[in-house]
């Protein structure tokens, strides 16, 4: 572990914290974790999609969230979610709660709450973690998912499918 390396709370399946580990510990050990996941929208009602920097540990050039991120030990959804967005896609907007997910295999053993939010930018995109990033229709992403679903981060195609099945508009 460097100095530098994150800190996460380790968490039960209630999402109790259990202790605080190194991030990488975490990921090896595929232990429970928290996340934060923000779909943006424009005025238009496209989401924005993040293309992953080549660079990134896990899921690299994949699309995923407009932003997201894993929560540093202590800090609560909200904190991260507003932290992420700042950091990722330079802005600070009111957040609405969706839902929150339960750490699975299927979604990288993280706890996640999603958040919404509405922006048309601007924006200003982190290089060292997004490659690119653009608005699209959800018809655009629905037919992106059918081509191709490994296109697509595993915590965001669970996001996606459970927003699409309240959202159909």
């Amino acid at each position: 572990m460097t100095n530098s390396e994150e800190l996460f709370d380790v968490v039960d399946a209630e999402d109790r914290v259990l202790e605080q580990l190194p991030r990488s510990v975490v990921h090896a050990r595929k232990l429970l974790h928290r996340a934060a996941n923000v779909f943006v929208f424009n005025s238009r009602g496209e989401l924005l999609l993040q293309y992953r920097a080549a660079t990134k540990d896990e899921y690299p050039l994949t699309y995923t969230s407009s932003a997201s991120g894993h929560l540093s030990a202590g800090e609560d959804y909200a904190e991260s979610a507003q932290r992420e967005m700042q950091e990722e896609i330079g802005i600070e907007t009111p957040l609405e709660r969706l839902e929150k997910f339960p750490g699975t295999p299927h979604n990288a053993y993280e706890h996640t709450v999603l958040f919404r939010t509405f922006s048309d930018g601007p924006f200003t995109f982190d290089p060292g973690e997004i490659e690119r990033a653009d608005f699209f229709a959800l018809s655009v992403i629905d037919e992106m998912l059918e081509e191709n679903v490994e296109q697509f981060t595993p915590p965001f195609r669970q996001l996606y499918r459970w927003y699409r099945t309240r959202h159909r508009d």
